[in-house]
């Protein structure tokens, strides 16, 4: 058996591993790069192998770093089934349509403001025809439900706690009459949160492969984010008059905020609020994650009863058209602005930022992780002045940083998580993590768990034997 690791080595996204049998060619994720020039170059590169030649995908959960070439992989010969957990069937139709919007779209910003016509003109990395074409070879598959693949694969995705319909993926591969169990972590959600369930418990493994975007850190605890949460809402809304602006993937996250502002509404602990959900495709998440509260913990369900009977509901108006969008410029004060894209690279919170960012009364809340590249990385890195649209804005709101409500576990958690298993892995493939975080987690699954562990970089192929 052959392992290619072409993405989220030694890097956070980016997430495509290739699974080579004798009788099988298989990729688990197949997600965009994110984070300036490099990572557009790198998801318009050609793929690493021949996309007609892959069986069939097996796909983790539905953010874009993990899901988002998969148009491009369809577009250059890709036919084999996509299998994922039904949740995830359902967020991919709303993830990769607005995905090939944004490609149409900036083609088209690009061929406007082309100056030089001598240069070839950057076509979209794949359109919504291909995005179209690719959601029918999606197959959904149920939590726990164990499938039989061809090539003598075995598959069950378990419940990874991330996002709704996030999934840790258990593989066993049967080659010459022996068999051998892959685990894939995917992305792991930090648990004790509220809304998700905690990451299932995985017993054993042949050979993993562990995320490690926070595997150097801690967050903060839940009650202290709480806490700053509500300190920096209230100073920037009431003695600031300023408007608090949250970058925010929109799934997941937004739907995270949107609880804890009504927790806190129904608590007492903020008064009216103004919320305004400026991202269409948050809007579509939002309704589909109300359709799957069978996936949520006690805690949510309860809110979502208080919900219901119309109890201390803040203001809340999802935006969807630009004008509406636009019109939320003209707002100088006493908003809470929610918009895609989280990490600033794209979509609507680029305008709100271009306009906030300037104001030394409103506020910009981080509240998830930032790649190498990004804008949203150079505003927690204290930048004092960023490029937004082609144009210098000066940074004068002030920028917060709540690593607490990150949707990824941190190194105690991811910790916890391996200590459940009762069978040592042959070997541990620390990825999707930066450097510095990948090197300091494996380090310490060494030390405290005796483990021997690997680092892949990208291109890297393991023969397992």
């Amino acid at each position: 058996m052959k392992v290619v690791f072409n993405g989220a080595a030694q890097e956070v996204t980016g997430s495509c591993t290739l699974i080579e049998t004798e009788k099988t060619r298989f990729l688990v994720d197949c997600g965009m790069f994110q984070g300036g020039r490099e990572a557009s170059d790198k998801n318009r590169n050609r793929f690493a192998f021949e996309p007609s030649d892959i069986d069939f995908v097996l796909l983790t959960h539905a953010h874009i770093d993990h899901s988002g070439l998969l148009p491009k992989l369809y577009r250059e010969g890709f036919r084999g089934p996509i299998h994922t957990t039904t949740a995830t069937a359902e967020l991919l139709e709303i993830m990769l349509r607005d995905s090939a919007h944004i490609q149409e779209t900036e083609a088209k910003r690009r061929a406007h403001r082309r100056r030089n016509r001598s240069k070839p003109l950057k076509e979209p990395i794949y359109t919504l025809p291909d995005a179209e074409a690719v959601l029918r070879q999606v197959r959904p598959l149920d939590y726990e439900e164990r499938l039989q693949l061809q090539g003598g694969i075995d598959v069950r995705f378990r419940d990874a706690g991330h996002i709704l319909g996030s999934a840790i993926v258990e593989i066993w591969v049967t080659e010459k009459g022996h068999s051998r169990k892959l685990v894939f972590s995917g992305d792991l959600g930090q648990p004790g949160r509220p809304i998700l369930r905690d990451p299932a418990i995985v017993e054993e493994a042949d050979i993993l492969f562990i995320e490690s975007t926070y595997g150097n850190r801690l967050h903060k605890n839940l009650t202290d984010t709480v806490d700053e949460f509500v300190d920096v809402v209230t100073e920037t809304l009431q003695a600031k008059k300023g408007n608090v602006i949250i970058p925010a993937f929109a799934v997941g996250r937004t739907q995270e905020l949107l609880y804890y502002f009504h927790q806190l509404v129904c608590e007492g602990r903020l008064g009216d609020l103004d919320i305004f959900v400026d991202s269409p495709m948050a809007t579509a998440v939002t309704e589909l994650t109300s359709r799957h509260m069978s996936l949520f913990d006690e805690q949510a369900r309860r809110l979502a009863r208080w919900h219901a009977k119309g109890e201390n509901i803040p203001n809340l108006k999802f935006v969807g058209s630009v004008e509406e969008s636009r019109a939320l410029n003209a707002i100088r004060a006493g908003a809470i602005i929610i918009a895609a894209s989280g990490m600033c690279t794209a979509g609507r919170i680029k305008y709100h930022l271009q306009e906030n960012l300037p104001r030394p009364g409103s506020a910009i809340l981080i509240t998830g992780f930032q790649a190498q590249g990004t804008l949203g990385r150079k505003l927690v890195d204290g930048a004092d002045q960023v490029r937004i649209f082609g144009q210098d804005v000066p940074v004068r709101a002030s920028v917060h940083t709540l690593n607490g409500f990150s949707a990824h576990a941190d190194q105690a958690a991811l910790l916890d998580w391996l200590g459940g298993f009762k069978k040592t892995p042959s070997t541990t493939f620390v990825v999707h993590g930066e450097m510095s975080s990948s090197t300091a987690f494996a380090e310490e699954i060494t030390n405290k768990l005796g483990w021997k562990t690997s680092i892949p970089e990208r291109g890297q192929i393991e023969e397992i034997a």
